[in-house]
């Protein structure tokens, strides 16, 4: 993502009045991306920013300016290294994994129309043929990977645009927020309870894609992210019911992999950004290995009774 160039600086004396720029609402808008509208603003020199510029610090946050400009003051490299909100470190590029998750999607995507046999390679199946006439595919029959693979693989191009449009709009400022290793945490295990959720109460001879499970809990999380940070979740919860709408509405859809890959993401992302900072790291991926512990199980459930 572009930056602003900009140099550290000191506090600054607003005066009577504050003189920040602001928004066509009167909020004040990030200095650095003057485009956005914040309400929380550098500890240090009190200028106004927004999720992709805040660093957590001991008192509030504080901008990547005045977080370099405090380097060499004798601390160890650590404690000065630029963290996130959830404790990951601030990255030159904060949509890195975002970009490489929706190039990973687009070629998925075009491999399978190029090659469509492959679909049914990738797609989660539970057992197929079912029974009696003995299964020869399908999670049951050992094939978890199609847990992963269906994370990645859309059929229509109405399906995969729309995904891919969330992920971007989702997965840039929660990547920024939680940093790279927390996000593709969230992602990836939101997919896979998605999918196993959708594996232990659809029928074993269904097939379906699980790409909006990790979407989903990208919307979980976003969703605890900006109740953390006091900003207004009218725009995320009407997207958010507007999706369930359709989830519950349409046919054809499985419900299984949106909710649990919702209930996955807001169970991490809470623990992500409101663990206890002497414990974060714990508190955090301890979360992560529990709800993927409950994946394991309900797949484990499912395999056993199938077989």
């Amino acid at each position: 993502m572009d930056q602003a160039p900009g140099s550290p600086q000191g506090p600054q004396d607003h005066g009577p009045e504050d003189q920040s720029p602001r928004g066509s609402g009167g909020t004040p808008v990030c200095y650095r991306h003057p485009g956005r509208e914040t309400g929380i603003r550098c500890t240090r020199c009190d200028r106004p920013i927004c999720p992709d510029c805040m660093v957590s610090a001991s008192v509030g946050f504080q901008c990547p300016e005045c977080v370099r400009g405090a380097a060499g003051t004798g601390h160890a490299p650590g404690a000065s290294r630029p963290r996130t909100i959830a404790g990951g470190t601030v990255a030159a590029d904060p949509r890195l994994l975002t970009k490489l998750l929706i190039v990973i999607n687009l070629a998925v995507f075009v491999l399978v129309r190029v090659r469509p046999s492959l679909l049914g390679s990738l797609v989660l199946i539970g057992e197929w043929p079912p029974a009696p006439w003995g299964s020869t595919e399908g999670v049951a029959e050992g094939e978890w990977y199609r847990l992963i693979t269906s994370m990645f693989t859309h059929e229509a191009v109405w399906h995969i645009a729309f995904n891919m449009l969330s992920l971007w709009w989702l997965g840039g400022p929660l990547e920024a927020a939680l940093g790279r290793a927390r996000f593709l945490t969230l992602y990836l295990v939101s997919g896979l309870a998605g999918g196993a959720l959708t594996y232990l109460l659809e029928g074993p001879s269904t097939a379906s894609l699980g790409a909006s499970g990790a979407i989903f809990g990208l919307f979980g999380a976003t969703a605890v992210l900006m109740r953390r940070l006091n900003y207004d979740m009218r725009p995320v919860l009407v997207l958010l019911a507007i999706n369930l709408i359709f989830t519950f509405g349409w046919s054809n859809i499985a419900w299984q992999a949106h909710i649990g890959g919702l209930v996955a993401g807001l169970v991490m992302g809470y623990a992500m950004v409101h663990a206890p900072r002497e414990r974060r790291t714990l508190v955090q991926y301890g979360t992560c290995a529990v709800v993927l512990g409950v994946v394991v199980v309900m797949v484990l459930l499912r395999t056993l009774q199938l077989t």
